[in-house]
């Protein structure tokens, strides 16, 4: 059984067409496949006849005992899918969210996923791309390509798939080489000065071999408005696009019974992404106000304009390529027997400009230059798996093995009103406290100035405390995965079947960490050495009449106030990218797990159209390092704020016992398929990436429990070219009861999760009809529905995003025989205006922001075909 193989197509059942799957032998059919493809385009097909991979077998849709969306190529291409976060309008229980950048993309199924922008943390929603795992979700945001069909699996897996996830699986297959020559293109304009052009070729070299080449170039203006400020930022959008990817794919069949498929890949995106919406004002919104000349932050909250706030540069330029080989061999040693070999070297990496205080007054800021903005992950790896049947057993083992590097560089630059921004800040809070405590005794404080206030804490001149560089850090981690794994299924009747999978997995990682402040963080430095006699002495010099109290007096007064105020000053002036402590730390952390995972599923085909199952699987995610810097109250992780350095940043293993009851019914003669499952899953040390204003914080949460029902439509009507897909998912995925360190997450224990809506469901139809003898129209529209729910990791009201659906639709007319089609296309018609995740402004308590998602687009395609 070969991988890539197409069985069977028909424009009829749109929704779900262009399903690839496993053939017999791959290398004698493979010219009289692509044959038969074009002569069976256009006959239709009845859906129970549908086959997946799923499970790296082929098998029928309606008898795999799991929940499994399948989408098909002309779906996909209906819908607009060009990567991972499109695909979400088509997937009930499936979210994706980017924040600071493209880079930064995660998937969540049933409201459970990795959350946060740390690079330590392995997805619980893995993807892959023609059998390849990708280290990170961010990896999928891209364009695509030629898609041949999209799988995506729920549940925790790892008995069939290389690498372990433990929420689900995004399985991506592209369009594979074949024998007949064909060349097309794709010119597409939208608003926003989009513009886009793509073109493939292919062609066999030989009776044994064919070639296969897709290249795409696209490029957008900003969806987002920027007030810049002073600058030095002259962008006055952001959000636009500008990339290109090219891929290549060489067949060769040397024999009927082995098929060689090497590839190689690379893209570009060089855009500005991303800046955020104030959606909160709050208090010190008018010393960022001041700091920017008038003009630093919205005057009232208005998401719907769309204007943000920033005066530097949010640059990134990604860069993604790879080689991989893909070796199919019919072996001899037992019947139908297929060793598959996959072999792939990828590498990836990210730079991004960022303002970090999301604002036009220029407080802090990261350079969009490698030295100091980098994440690269450069990964090798290796699956090998042997597929076979026999009169009652379909069995498969595997073994698999990854060596990942990891680089990352972070760094936080401050701008020319960090320091009379914090010293405002600072000064202002404190004084003003000080003040309502001495009120009572006839005192008061000399608040004039508060800007000095820090300087005469430090005791260095205003203006010196800080500048240029603040933080410069560099991790590199190389984390190993070794793997062997094995996914069996007896046939113990002609009805029943027992599936029984097993997997021991090896995890090593190391990580080293190199800390340096380069400007020496006076301040900090300055406040660490004595920071009673400093804060005492600077309180002196504020309390009106001090030097003619009594010296007892004097004594008395600062002994209450001092211990109250001075660890809050300290910890303002020793944030983490700030801190002293942290400098020339060199830390070395390394961790070794060995764990066990599988899976246990019975199914029972009541008839030719109803199977129902119930399956019992313990899914794993490894653990890691939390890549920033971690400070706390007593230099422990598990620590509340404060300002002692940790050293030990790793976090534990994630673990999921997951349980399903589900039916897969058939109906209408083949044309409708009805599916739905109960599920239960209770995630044991569920790693929550928090960022609390300062810094990331990965909590190990004891227990996060999801469970509800996912329901799944498919219906190839009566109506001659009219067919309609959806489904829907309920997910009370909510946390434990166990309380948190963090008082910032003290709203977790007991609450639904962030970015999991209670309910979510989808609908898509396509009605393609004929014009004349020669024209074709196709029609399809589709939506997407969001309940309610949290867009911070925090739960903070503020970060609620209320009920919303997305609609998308594209019509198109074109030739019969599918030689050109020109459409008319848009994505979030209604134009809603909706988060995709909420933060606390950084170092502006009472503020609070937004990452928002892309709002309405339209435009026109034509495609041509030869």
């Amino acid at each position: 059984m070969a991988c890539g193989t197409l069985q069977q197509t028909g424009l009829a059942i749109a929704v779900i067409a262009a399903l690839s799957s496993l053939a017999a032998t791959p290398a004698a059919h493979a010219q009289e496949q692509s044959q038969a493809q074009d002569a069976q385009a256009d006959k239709p097909v009845t859906l129970s006849g549908l086959t997946v991979t799923a499970q790296k077998r082929e098998q029928a849709l309606q008898e795999v005992p799991i929940v499994v969306n399948v989408l098909g190529e002309q779906l996909l291409q209906d819908t607009g899918v060009r990567d991972i976060k499109d695909l979400q309008v088509l997937v009930p229980g499936l979210t994706v969210t980017s924040t600071q950048s493209a880079a930064q993309t995660t998937a969540r199924i049933r409201g459970i996923g990795t959350v946060g922008d740390n690079a330590g943390l392995e997805s619980s929603v893995g993807v892959v791309i023609d059998g390849v795992y990708r280290p990170r979700n961010s990896v999928g945001f891209t364009d695509l390509g030629e898609l041949e069909r999209i799988e995506v699996l729920k549940g925790p897996q790892g008995t069939v798939f290389g690498k372990n996830t433990s929420a689900g699986v995004i399985n991506v297959v592209t369009r594979k080489p074949s024998y007949t020559q064909s060349a097309e293109a794709e010119i597409t304009v939208g608003n926003h000065g989009a513009i886009g052009a793509s073109g493939a070729y292919n062609d066999a070299l030989g009776e044994n071999s064919a070639v296969r080449i897709y290249a795409a170039k696209r490029k957008r203006d900003g969806v987002d408005a920027v007030r810049t400020g002073a600058g030095p930022r002259t962008g006055t959008d952001d959000g636009d696009q500008n990339f290109h990817t090219l891929r290549g794919q060489l067949l060769w069949e040397p024999s009927a019974d082995v098929e060689v498929n090497l590839s190689a890949d690379f893209t570009s995106r060089e855009e500005n992404c991303c800046v955020t919406v104030t959606t909160h004002r709050g208090p010190t919104a008018a010393i960022i106000d001041a700091l920017a000349g008038g003009e630093g932050v919205i005057p009232a909250p208005d998401p719907e304009r769309r204007l943000a706030y920033a005066n530097r540069s949010t640059e990134q330029d990604i860069k993604d390529k790879g080689v991989q080989a893909e070796v199919n061999w019919n072996t001899p040693w037992a019947s139908e027997a297929v060793l598959t070999s996959i072999t792939a070297w990828r590498d990836w990496q990210a730079i991004n400009g960022l303002d970090f205080d999301y604002s036009a007054a220029d407080v802090l800021y990261r350079a969009p230059d490698e030295d100091e903005s980098l994440t690269k992950f450069s990964t090798f790896s290796q699956e090998l798996r042997l597929t076979g049947s026999s009169e009652r057993v379909d069995w498969m083992v595997g073994v698999f093995y990854s060596d990942e590097d990891l680089d990352r560089n972070e760094s936080y630059r401050y701008g020319a009103a960090y320091e009379p921004y914090l010293s405002t800040l600072v000064g202002s809070q404190v004084l003003a406290g000080v003040a309502a405590q001495l009120a009572p005794l006839g005192l008061s404080v000399n608040q004039a100035g508060p800007a000095t206030f820090l300087s005469q804490v430090s005791g260095q001149p205003f203006g010196s405390n800080y500048t240029g560089l603040g933080a410069l850090d560099r991790h590199e981690q190389n984390a190993r995965s070794a793997a062997i794994f094995t996914n069996n299924t007896w046939h113990a009747t002609d009805a029943l079947d027992l599936t029984v999978g097993l997997r021991y997995t090896h995890e090593k990682k190391e990580l080293r960490s190199a800390y340096t402040n380069p400007n020496g963080s006076a301040a900090c430095a300055a406040t660490l050495a004595n920071p009673a006699a400093r804060v005492g002495g600077a309180l002196a010099q504020r309390i009106n009449g001090f030097a003619s109290l009594p010296p007892a007096l004097q004594q008395q007064l600062l002994g209450a106030l001092v211990p109250a105020v001075a660890p809050s000053i300290a910890g303002y002036m020793c944030l983490p990218w700030a801190n002293i402590a942290h400098h020339g730390r060199n830390v070395d952390q390394s961790r070794t797990e060995k764990e066990w995972s599988g899976t246990l599923k019975l199914a029972y085909n009541w008839s030719g159209d109803v199977m129902t199952y119930v399956s019992a699987a313990r899914g794993y995610k490894a653990g890691g390092f939390n890549l920033d810097r971690v400070q706390s109250s007593n230099g422990l992780s598990s620590g509340t704020q404060g300002i002692a350095p940790v050293d030990d940043t790793s976090f534990p293993g994630e673990f999921v016992d997951s349980y399903e009851i589900g039916a897969k019914t058939t109906w209408a003669d083949g044309n409708l398929l009805l599916n739905a499952a109960l599920f239960h899953q209770t995630y044991e040390n569920f790693q929550l990436n928090s960022f609390l204003g300062t810094s990331f914080v990965v909590r190990s949460i004891p227990e996060v429990v999801s469970k509800g029902v996912d329901a799944e439509l498919m219906w190839q009507t009566g109506v001659d070219g009219l067919s309609l897909q959806g489904g829907f998912t309920y997910a009370e995925t909510e946390y434990g009861d166990d309380p948190l360190p963090d008082a910032d997450l003290a709203l977790l224990p007991g609450n639904q999760m962030s970015f999991a809506p209670k309910w979510s469901g989808n609908a898509s139809v396509t009605y393609r009809w004929d014009i004349g003898g020669s024209l074709q129209g196709r029609f399809n529209i589709g939506a997407k529905y969001m309940s309610d729910y949290n867009t911070g990791s925090d739960l903070d009201p503020q970060k609620a995003q209320d009920a919303y659906t997305l609609v998308n639709a594209r019509l198109g007319i074109g030739a019969r025989d599918q030689r050109w089609m020109l459409e008319f296309w848009g994505q979030n018609l209604t134009d809603e205006t909706y988060k995709q995740v909420g933060i606390d402004a950084p170092i502006q308590a009472g503020s609070w922001n937004a990452f928002l998602g892309a709002p309405r687009l339209y435009g026109m395609t034509l495609r041509v075909r030869y």
